[in-house]
């Protein structure tokens, strides 16, 4: 019987789903929407909590994309249908694909922080996202103003599109916080003289050697940590930016112009994650995630036979915890073709 598994979606669990596929001998076909696999990992420069380069991560991960992984780039899912033990997708402007099991990796987007006005992105030159600034150090580019100068005071604003709300989004996307203090350090060592402040909820080191960095960025690196969230920014004649915030330790308001304001951008389902939850009526939570069979014993796998789930479009994760989960989903799927051939 014939055993081939189409995976939607080359980033981390994606590329590491395909590959620990392949490896036990099944046929995959790799669908992905943009020119190049990687996904998000391909848009950093370093990782926490050790400031690896992502590019070490994404070379070996590329490694398992073997022969036996059909590539198709630049695809965009339209419809897929099932009819026994084989699934069709069609794809737009290119032949069907067919398979005997799906696994969606479609991931996550980026919190748009247009849609926080109040902190002034898309209106104030000096303002901009972590994404942003990770694309400055990936390109080896010097930190600066849109006026060239060298910033001496930098401001970083934790949990952007996160925790909050007024926009919908009431959980937490896990990584930002040491996202902020990884860039935090970062800034730091390309600017010494620089002053860095982070303005935080509260900070969530939830994982191996988090903290220790944490203490690192206070005790090395000098970088100050306000514990408040910011209410509202304005802009400076000079083009500086003007934060507003609360010291919630202290019970005191607090101002301060910050030459350059980073904003630390959250999780969000991406549009495709969505678009297939529909196709395939898969069900997803409150906060548009998908949800599996059971988010306890069953997490890879949905209600519908043959359809599994991986990586971040179940929820916010790491690189790690990506990784470790694509094998299990890889894991889950094997079984299933084994009791359906």
């Amino acid at each position: 019987m014939p055993r081939e598994v189409i995976v939607i979606g080359a980033g981390v669990a994606g590329m590491t789903a395909a590959s620990l596929l392949s490896e036990t001998g099944i046929k995959v076909k790799l669908l992905e929407k943009e020119k190049q696999l990687g996904g998000h990992l391909r848009k950093w420069d370093r990782l926490f909590p050790t400031l690896r380069p992502a590019s070490e991560v994404l070379d070996w991960i590329e490694k398992g994309v073997n022969a036996n992984i059909e590539v198709f780039k630049e695809v965009t899912v339209t419809d897929i249908r099932v009819q026994g033990n084989e699934f069709t997708v069609s794809i737009k402007d290119k032949d069907p694909i067919t398979g005997n099991a799906i696994v969606l990796a479609t991931g996550f987007d980026l919190f748009d922080a247009v849609k926080k006005e109040e902190y002034g992105y898309g209106i104030y030159n000096n303002v901009i996202t972590s994404a942003d600034l990770e694309a400055i150090f990936r390109e080896k580019k010097k930190i600066v103003t849109t006026s060239g100068k060298i910033p001496r005071r930098i401001g970083i604003v934790h949990c952007v599109g996160s925790r909050d709300e007024k926009v919908g989004n009431l959980y937490c996307s896990k990584v930002c916080c040491v996202t902020g203090v990884k860039q935090a350090i970062e800034i730091k060592q390309a600017l010494p003289d620089a002053e860095v402040y982070g303005f935080y909820m509260d900070l969530r080191m939830f994982d191996r050697n988090f903290e220790e960095l944490y203490f690192e960025a206070q005790q090395k690196w000098g970088i100050n940590f306000i514990r408040g969230r910011v209410s509202e920014c304005a802009e400076n004649e000079d083009e500086s930016i003007l934060v507003k915030t609360e010291d919630t330790l202290t019970g005191r308001p607090l101002k301060m112009t910050v030459d350059l304001l980073i904003l630390l951008v959250g999780f969000v389902p991406s549009p495709e994650t969505r678009k297939l939850a529909s196709i395939l009526g898969l069900k997803t939570g409150n906060d548009g995630f998908l949800l599996s069979k059971d988010e306890h014993t069953q997490d890879n796998i949905t209600s519908v036979p043959g359809v599994f789930l991986t990586g971040a479009l179940k929820g916010p994760t790491t690189i790690v915890n990506s990784i470790a989960d694509a094998r299990a989903t890889a894991l889950q799927v094997q079984i299933f073709l084994n009791s359906v051939n």
